[in-house]
């Protein structure tokens, strides 16, 4: 422990409260935080005379100071050790990525409502069904609901303007209420039997559909009860296709930690309704040398902040459930009952989630070995004595000079950091002038670090020839910080993978490594990114333009008439979908003018 620390000083002062604890090290940084029912129990803890682990032993080793907060609940100090922990990023704490991207399948409120997947935040009038643990997940289901249920996907403003079923339709994909081929009633109980299937309601469901099916043969309208027949046998497959089915699961949350070589592993697989969504597997970072239990509470810590606790979470290894329950149940307005000694049942999802674990986790090291060996190798090819560990990739993508768009992607850590990556719009070059964009992109990227802020990368790697490397290193010269590596990445002569040629700003000649050299291999990786990156920002910003010109090119249509078609129909998709009548029915257009808007637009 710190010798200047005085932790019986400090102790003295702290309440028996819950609330948020923060320990900080001789430099001022914070190192570790936690939260806790009772602070001055649970930071005592830490200064007693042996500690849980060798890692807890090494943190306590480098308290300088500490801080606290009192809070009400321990619930709101789990939202304050949340975002302390996502500010701060302590080297002791356990590290999960910040991921909001779970997604949810989405009724709308609409008269004929429009199934569909959705992000973000939710709203009244609405259902919502999830979440789900991958965006395959959600996509999976709304086809099979499509097959059985023919719910329209198309949105409200293409919807409102079809004179004639679209091709999903015609393939067995939608009931075509667009066009009245399916009255509001008849409607309606599709998407409340699609409900009642993302429930885990399968037998209702099936039941109803059954008695329209014998109901239609009675009336020896054979045609229609074949097809109530064919959405149960629909409704058996996908059922049989389940993993983990069982109608008296309910909604279930199953966690496991696995560890290997130091690497932790933590599989959340998702039961909703009875029905296993799959799995996601998450790998923390500062996880090395943790317990179990420490890992498994900081994963729910910090996973349950972002997204709701189910009633039910089974989760193998974890001491003293109790209190995690009294958190979630406050944070998630409902009970929540964490099952820790899972036997019967749960005990084979507990199973089967290690299964998955171990099989990731696999992956993750026998990948993790493979970048360690590329960067070694890009080290030796280098001939730099630190680890090439930070790298920074620059490409330019624009059409003939069109929406020129700069990307930056940053590989760390032994892996491409998309957190990090940044596009600039490029801005006072001509038209087609690679090196004046690359100059721009990299004026804007390094000024932060010409002016002291930011981090120095290891290797700059420019995706061009001699041209863009030279611009590129003149911005370095002015900046002060030529010292910083810098490679070019040229297609070579063929313009094939392996065929690369590597530019050194102060070589004449240019280097080329065998096809199969693991540094090339990394450096193509980061390329490749980088190229990807930009093309996809490029084309976002080419078609934003081209979309919006689409309708100023149209003669005796100006600003105020643009405006009011937009708005009457919603965008430009509208526009594109309306009718010679639709048309003429906006305020201001005439029938002459609507001949005119649908002929140029088509």
């Amino acid at each position: 422990m710190a010798s200047e620390f005085d932790s019986a000083a400090f102790l003295a002062g702290v309440p028996t409260l819950p609330g948020v604890y923060r320990f900080k090290n001789a430099a001022g940084e914070i190192i570790y935080v936690g939260k806790a029912k009772d602070l001055k129990k649970r930071v005592s803890n830490y200064f007693q005379k042996t500690h849980a682990s060798p890692r807890t032993t090494m943190m306590v080793g480098q308290i300088a100071d500490a801080e606290y907060t009192a809070t009400r609940t321990e619930a709101e100090a789990l939202l304050l050790e949340n975002n302390a922990i996502k500010s701060a990023q302590p080297k002791f704490n356990v590290l999960f990525r910040d991921d909001k991207s779970y997604g949810y399948v989405l009724i709308t409120g609409h008269k004929f409502p429009q199934i569909r997947f959705y992000r973000g935040v939710q709203h009244k009038g609405n259902r919502y069904f999830g979440p789900f643990p991958s965006a395959w997940s959600v996509r999976e289901t709304i086809g099979h609901l499509q097959k059985i249920f023919l719910l329209r996907t198309c949105d409200d403003t293409v919807f409102a303007h079809r004179s004639r079923p679209c091709l999903l339709h015609q393939i067995g994909r939608c009931s075509a209420p667009c066009v009245g081929k399916i009255d509001v009633e008849a409607y309606k109980l599709d998407v409340e039997h699609a409900a009642q299937f993302l429930s885990g309601k399968d037998d209702d469901v099936t039941a109803a559909i059954t008695k329209v099916m014998d109901s239609a043969a009675e009336r020896q309208e054979y045609e229609l009860a074949a097809q109530h027949r064919d959405r149960i046998r629909m409704l058996q497959r996908v059922r049989s296709g389940q993993a983990v089915e069982t109608a008296k699961a309910g909604d279930v949350d199953i966690i496991v930690a696995v560890e290997r070589e130091g690497v932790w592993a933590v599989t959340l697989a998702m039961v909703r309704g009875g029905r296993h969504l799959g799995d996601r597997t998450f790998f923390p970072q500062n996880a090395g040398g943790s317990l179990a239990n420490d890992v498994l509470e900081a994963f729910m810590e910090q996973h349950y902040v972002l997204q709701p606790a189910p009633p039910k979470i089974i989760v193998d290894q974890l001491e003293g459930p109790s209190s995690m329950e009294e958190v979630l149940s406050e944070s998630a307005s409902h009970p929540v009952r964490i099952n820790s000694r899972p036997i019967g049942e749960p005990r084979l999802w507990i199973d089967m989630a290690r299964k998955n674990a171990s099989l990731a986790l696999t992956t993750r090291i026998a990948a993790q070995e493979t970048q360690e060996a590329r960067a070694a190798a890009l080290q030796e090819f280098m001939a730099s004595e630190a680890p090439v560990a930070r790298i920074e990739c620059f490409d330019i993508s624009h059409t003939m000079g069109e929406s020129p768009v700069a990307s930056c992607v940053v590989y760390d850590k032994g892996g491409m950091q998309t957190s990090e990556y940044r596009r600039y719009n490029v801005k006072g070059v001509e038209p087609g002038d690679d090196y004046g964009a690359m100059k721009y992109a990299l004026e804007v990227r390094y000024r932060p670090l010409a002016e002291g802020e930011g981090r120095v990368p290891d290797l700059i790697l420019i995706d061009g020839g001699r041209g863009q490397v030279n611009a590129a290193r003149q911005v370095m010269v002015d900046f002060g910080l030529a010292d910083i590596p810098m490679v070019g990445v040229s297609k070579g002569v063929e313009r094939k993978a392996g065929l690369e040629q590597l530019v050194f700003p102060d070589e004449e000649e240019p280097r080329i490594l065998p096809p199969h050299h693991p540094a090339l291999h990394l450096i193509q990786q980061i390329r490749d990114e980088a190229h990807r990156f930009a093309i996809t920002g490029h084309r976002a910003k080419r078609g934003k333009a081209r979309r919006a010109s689409r309708l100023e090119e149209i003669g005796s249509v100006g600003p105020k008439r643009r405006k009011q078609l937009l708005a009457h129909f919603g965008g430009l998709q509208g526009v594109m979908a309306a009718s010679v009548d639709d048309l003429a029915r906006v305020e201001g257009i005439s029938r002459t003018l609507a001949e005119r808007i649908y002929n140029e637009l088509h």
